[in-house]
């Protein structure tokens, strides 16, 4: 049984921590050949929220959720998308994204949401609304879109 959980920073538990910056770092850094600033310190500001789903007590997915200003001046963002490995073949993913739009959305009413995604991941997010906004970037020697996601309103 998978269960979510969306937590502050402060809220981690500190193995919990560990399993989430651990899965980061075995895909960014490791599996994806990208030595960057991993801890970049977004992690432990006041509105930035983690949320990770949890299989037998294991981190399976992870996304963090950054409140606007933290990255964007005018939108928050959902950055570090990651799923493990032996998951991503589940559909993770789509549920990971679902959630994690839901939780931005709720926690900043009238907010847009921007990310950078990686250009192999661009349809991915299109998929679930999101629109390219960029030409095409290099970060980490990875090619990247900036991509937004507009607060759905009542008409």
């Amino acid at each position: 049984m998978i269960t979510w959980h969306c937590q502050s920073f402060s809220e981690l538990s500190t193995h919990t921590l560990y399993d989430l910056l651990k899965l980061r770092c075995d895909v960014f850094v490791v599996e994806q050949n990208c030595p960057f600033p991993e801890l970049d310190g977004l992690d432990p500001l006041a509105d930035t929220r983690h949320l990770y789903a949890l299989q037998d007590n294991k981190v399976i997915a992870y996304a963090r959720l950054l409140a606007k200003g933290d990255c964007y001046s005018s939108h928050c963002s959902i950055g570090r998308v990651v799923v493990a490995e032996k998951h991503r073949k589940a559909q993770i993913g789509h549920v990971l994204i679902s959630k994690a739009i839901q939780q931005a959305f709720s926690l900043w009413p009238n907010t847009d949401i921007k990310i950078g995604a990686q250009s192999r991941l661009e349809n991915f997010y299109k998929s679930h609304g999101f629109l390219t906004c960029s030409a095409p970037y290099m970060e980490d020697d990875i090619e990247h879109y900036l991509m937004t996601l507009t607060y759905p309103t009542d008409t």
